[in-house]
């Protein structure tokens, strides 16, 4: 799913994708990862979800073209469509 993401502090949006999504955290497919242990906010539309949602997370490792996240506290709506989509078909 298209997303950005700031790294707190700074002012430029990075634009990526999001990819392997569980209700813990995700990678997120940039051209631009954050550093490891930035925290960043995510803002995307979660799939199922009307509006944008701000994300809350930390970069736990990075590699080229990409970052894997851990998410921080996400609030009820955002926790019930992410384990909406995690949830196994």
């Amino acid at each position: 799913m298209p997303l950005t993401f700031v790294v707190r502090g700074r002012p430029d949006a990075v634009e990526g994708r999001g990819r392997d999504l569980s209700i813990g955290g995700m990678f997120i497919e940039t051209s631009a990862p954050a550093p490891f242990n930035s925290d960043i906010d995510i803002m995307v539309v979660l799939p199922g979800g009307a509006e944008t949602s701000t994300l809350p997370a930390r970069v736990r490792w990075g590699r080229e073209g990409g970052m894997g996240i851990q998410f921080g506290l996400l609030g009820a709506r955002e926790t019930h469509l992410i384990a909406k989509l995690a949830r196994p078909k």
